[in-house]
């Protein structure tokens, strides 16, 4: 099966490139060395979209062009617009999910101000690697509205932490269903991995708050990460502020989900809603790991194996996947639009406020 062939060049892509990059960037361009420091971004950034570019390049390797065309002759905009307009609402709901977990860390973020900057994050996502240039955004917009360095970056990594385990809840919980089309042994340790390993992460994460060792408080990086853990039990323990983002997360995954079912029809392909119920959710899980650019080339990698593994079309999955890119790249796009239109900016600073009932538990440090 090509797909099978198509996983092992993957793993090889992933297991080993990046760290050989990451040696020889290391060997030629010393950490320390100051006036080197600059290069090192670039060429990481370099390095990834060369990832990116591999990985397609193998995508399209492995799918018939013919069919390929067909199918793109054959699309129809109303879908690709339903595709759109889900999208769109669940930046919506990103928002909301985001502002929730900022009122948590101390800060009151209206809701205006938090959709536009889950937008304009949109756009950084389409151009840095993965999901990292968003977070960045978030964070340095949050706390240049006063909400302090050291809020913003808590809000945004639990805001992360949150969406992740919510999908990995999403895999484990669909397995049973999930192994019925998946009947390759590898295929199926993977699933296993990848979603067993982003819940035990996250176990670990909740854990680290509620540990009194000292070590723990030597230095500032573990320092901040209990902190972190702290503010996300914050959000635990608020029955109203965690339903709210358990719901929210859900409802981002299943408009992701029904995004791609609006563009499987679009081209007029055969794979039904329950399948992609399925299959999505592990490749949104994959994708989360930053070594390529928006993650392109591993998504569209990881959409082929997941239907070829299905008995789908390989050359539907590319399809659906580019198209999911695009539709992302789009909603990216607006996010531009309204960054460079520089409307948030001119609001005035947000106001801060103490957790309830922990007033000073947040440390502005960086």
């Amino acid at each position: 099966m090509p797909s099978k062939l198509l996983f092992s060049e993957i793993f090889y892509v992933l297991a080993h490139l990046q760290t050989a990059c990451e040696a020889m960037l290391n060997h030629f361009i010393p950490a320390r060395a100051k006036d080197h420091v600059s290069m090192r971004r670039p060429l990481l950034l370099l390095l990834k979209a060369a990832v990116s570019i591999l990985l397609l390049y193998l995508s399209l390797r492995s799918v018939n062009l013919t069919v390929l065309g067909e199918r793109l002759s054959r699309i129809e905009a109303g879908w690709i617009a339903a595709a759109l307009a889900l999208m769109a609402a669940q930046v919506v709901f990103m928002a909301f999910r985001w502002r929730t977990i900022v009122a948590q860390c101390g800060a009151h973020l209206p809701l205006t101000a938090a959709l536009r900057i889950s937008f304009i994050a949109s756009f950084f996502n389409q151009v840095l690697p993965s999901t990292v240039g968003g977070d960045a955004a978030r964070v340095w917009m949050l706390a240049r509205r006063g909400g302090g360095w050291a809020k913003a970056t808590y809000s945004v990594l639990i805001d992360r932490v949150a969406g992740v385990f919510v999908l990995a809840l999403l895999v484990i919980g669909s397995l049973p269903w999930t192994l019925t089309l998946v009947r390759d042994p590898i295929a199926r340790t993977v699933l296993l991995l990848i979603g067993g390993c982003a819940i035990a992460g996250a176990i670990v994460f909740m854990a680290i708050g509620v540990l009194r060792s000292r070590r723990l408080n030597r230095w500032m990086l573990t320092r901040h990460l209990v902190e972190i853990s702290r503010a996300a039990w914050r959000v635990c323990r608020s029955g109203q502020a965690l339903a709210s983002v358990a719901a929210a997360s859900f409802a981002i995954h299943v408009m992701t989900i029904s995004a791609a079912w609006c563009l499987v029809q679009s081209i007029d392909a055969t794979a039904s809603f329950a399948y992609l119920l399925f299959l999505i959710p592990p490749v949104l899980l994959i994708t989360t790991i930053p070594v390529s650019i928006a993650g392109w080339g591993l998504r569209e990698g990881s959409m082929i194996v997941a239907f070829g593994y299905a008995g789908l079309a390989a050359s539907d999955g590319l399809i659906v996947s580019v198209l999911i890119g695009l539709v992302m790249f789009a909603i990216g796009g607006l996010g531009g639009i309204i960054w460079i239109v520089g409307g948030l900016f001119g609001d005035a600073p947000m106001s801060v406020l103490p957790p309830a009932g922990e007033v000073g538990a947040v440390s502005d440090e960086v």
